[in-house]
């Protein structure tokens, strides 16, 4: 491996949705035998309960307290599954209407500071972790071992997403899908906090017509070198 060092290892990836980001960092990580963290996947459970429990989304203060208030773990088995106050919501989290809510949830400042606490709690236990989202990078672990940057183009990040959401027994639109991604885009990188935003010592790489093993393996050509 690139780098040997007694503190545990963390390696950052970031990137827009659809950019290939979930499914190699699962991969690098079981090759390194190191945690998957989905950042992203914990805001939605969050999001899952502020639904579930008919929270004003506007409300910062009381979404705030949620959010302290909200147990969230990671356990990996077969696959990572999400927790929510001990119960196991991987597929609930993943539903249209989380999708479209979660956006209120990751822009409110306290709740963004109550998760980035969280994130770092479990990435520095044991050996160490590889997390994604879209602002590991720049504000979880600015000063992680590794970093990557992972985009393609809207095109090709629509047919990923339709095809994850067709496989999951849903009914797709590409076109609609192109336009949630691109909505969610500006969202994301306009947000006064956390917001997507490539920083300046991270590696890029353009995912676009590349297969997961070739990422995989470019991702891997860096860390063990």
């Amino acid at each position: 491996m690139g780098k040997k060092a007694s503190k545990p290892l963390i390696i950052a990836i970031d990137g827009p949705a659809g950019s290939g980001k979930s499914t190699v960092s699962k991969i690098v990580a079981k090759k390194l035998a190191l945690l998957y963290i989905d950042t992203g996947a914990m805001y939605r459970a969050l999001t899952l309960k502020a639904m579930r429990q008919g929270i004003d989304l506007e409300d910062e203060d009381v979404l705030v307290s949620l959010a302290r208030n909200t147990k969230i773990g990671l356990e990996e088995k077969d696959k990572l599954h999400v927790l929510l106050d001990g119960e196991d919501v991987s597929l609930a989290i993943r539903t249209p209407d989380v999708t479209a809510n979660v956006k209120h949830i990751a822009r409110v400042p306290g709740v963004r500071h109550e998760m980035v606490a969280l994130q770092r709690s479990i990435a520095n236990k044991d050996g160490g972790a590889i997390l994604e989202g879209r602002d590991i990078g720049t504000v979880v672990f600015p000063n992680a071992d590794y970093k990557f940057y992972l985009d393609a183009s809207p095109q090709e990040r629509a047919k990923r997403r339709c095809k994850e959401l067709i496989e999951s027994g849903q009914i797709v639109n590409e076109s609609g899908v192109k336009k949630d991604i691109l909505m969610r885009d500006d969202s994301d990188m306009n947000r006064s906090v956390g917001a997507l935003k490539k920083c300046d010592d991270a590696i890029f790489i353009d995912t676009t017509g590349l297969s997961i093993d070739g990422v995989t393996e470019k991702i891997l050509s860096y860390i063990c070198a």
